[in-house]
């Protein structure tokens, strides 16, 4: 009988929680506590199944079109929850609304452009 799968450590950097935060505010004031709740929930509920097979996740197609494959992503549409896997972790990069300017945002918070 085969054993559970590893288990691997997530870890949110302060960006993707200030992108937690920032989703949590807007829809909150553009729509209701309740919603904005259920969105936390919800990618909350993403983030912490990263912890079990991180690598399902697809690459964003804007880094593959200049060859970066060192980070995926996964949904809770319209969001996107980028990440790379780093040995026995796997770390939260960036959560966004995927409807933005996907380019800039990527390039901006993980290429340090």
């Amino acid at each position: 009988m085969a054993g559970a799968p590893a288990k691997f450590e997530v870890l949110l950097t302060e960006g993707a929680e200030q992108d937690l935060e920032s989703i949590h505010d807007y829809i909150s004031e553009f729509d209701c506590l309740a919603n904005a709740n259920y969105v936390l929930d919800e990618l909350m509920d993403i983030v912490e199944s990263l912890s079990i097979f991180p690598e399902r996740g697809s690459y964003p197609k804007e880094l593959i079109s200049l060859g970066i494959k060192e980070y995926r992503q996964t949904f809770f549409k319209p969001y996107r929850v980028i990440y790379r896997v780093s040995g026995g972790q796997v770390i939260i990069y960036l959560i966004v609304d995927g409807r933005r300017d996907m380019e800039s945002v990527l390039a901006r918070r993980l290429l340090g452009a």
